[in-house]
């Protein structure tokens, strides 16, 4: 930033001016009209002029420029007269912004006028930046608000429609209480993930610890992929689908003998912008896996939430070694906080 631009382009007074800023460590550039001056404003903190300088032009963009200033804004300006001479009343636009000194002026008043006017300039500075700073925060608040809203729809709706799912394949009371529980709190932490990260986004090996860190007493579920940050409308029925699995697994497959192993692999591709995350789910070991013969809550989980909500591609295999599902859906990168900057 410029400490001063200077218009006086009659006699001396622009060297002269310039000389003395210089010599007391203000920095100054000298313009050769009012355009050129009203071009750099966001570069100076003050604009020292002439009287006989804004009398010579067209005064109307400065005029214009001064009136129009944001409310936060009250650029310095020093008018240079001449001592004994009233201000010409064309100037009166600058009566509420301008500081007046009189010529000949000596070195300390301009000095002076000049370190006000810059003191000012960047208290005002620090203001917009306040007033920047406030309104990137309710921003934010609007969108958390509105985020939370749909954040609620969802949950509620996801909450309707696991407990309609438990209730039709539960046989007692006891096992709906449990499943829809189980259910309930796999829901619970992925929202927790989501709340906890200023992006609003949640680690997919996150989610898959939470849900297999249970079953993982000897170092039989391996897990091997890159860092994934999901958004919340493909963690929750992800995490949903990965506690089905955890869940179907710990029952029938690998998961519910000694001797099974579950290995889980993930990775991403990126065609031209285009990223893609490839899921595997190996399960081995376990006693021998058959096709069910109804569909279950996780099925429907699988065809219609996953396959049409996440455009995602599933080949879901019963073999006689063990379940192995391949999954693949585009990651959106979307995230519900716009990146956050703090004012200059």
């Amino acid at each position: 930033m410029m400490d001063a631009l200077i218009l006086a382009p009659f006699g001396r007074d622009a060297s002269v001016a310039a000389a003395i800023l210089e010599g007391q460590g203000f920095s100054s550039e000298i313009c050769a009209g009012i355009g050129d001056c009203l071009d750099r404003f966001d570069r100076a903190f003050c604009f020292i002029v002439t009287e006989e300088a804004l009398l010579a032009e067209d005064r109307g963009r400065l005029a214009e420029w001064v009136n129009n200033q944001p409310k936060w804004s009250d650029f310095p300006l020093v008018l240079l007269t001449t001592r004994g001479n009233p201000i010409d009343e064309r100037l009166a636009f600058l009566s509420e912004y301008g500081v007046s000194l009189e010529r000949p002026f000596g070195p300390l008043a301009l000095v002076a006028a000049v370190r006000s006017a810059v003191r000012a300039r960047k208290r005002q500075l620090e203001v917009r930046a306040f007033l920047d700073e406030r309104e990137r925060t309710n921003a934010r608040q609007r969108l958390l608000i509105r985020e939370l809203h749909h954040r609620v729809k969802n949950t509620l709706a996801n909450v309707q429609a696991v407990l309609g799912a438990t209730a039709r394949s539960s046989t007692s009371v006891d096992e709906l209480y449990k499943t829809f529980s189980a259910r309930v709190q796999s829901l619970a932490r992925t929202h927790s993930f989501l709340t906890d990260d200023y992006w609003q986004t949640a680690s997919l090996e996150d989610l898959l610890k939470g849900e297999l860190a249970h079953y993982d007493d000897s170092g039989r579920v391996r897990l091997d992929g890159p860092a994934v940050s999901l958004n919340a409308d493909q963690a929750v029925p992800l995490g949903m689908a990965i506690h089905e699995l955890a869940t179907n697994s710990s029952k029938y497959g690998a998961l519910s003998g000694p001797a099974g192993v579950l290995d889980v692999e993930w990775s991403t591709t990126n065609d031209e912008g285009n990223e893609r995350l490839s899921f595997f789910w190996r399960e081995r070991g376990g006693p021998p896996v058959e096709a069910p013969s109804r569909k279950g809550f996780g099925s429907i989980l699988f065809e219609r939430v996953l396959a049409v909500q996440l455009e995602a591609k599933i080949d879901m295999q019963f073999l006689p070694a063990g379940l192995q599902i391949a999954l693949s859906l585009p990651l959106k990168r979307d995230r519900l906080v716009p990146e956050y900057q703090a004012a200059p």
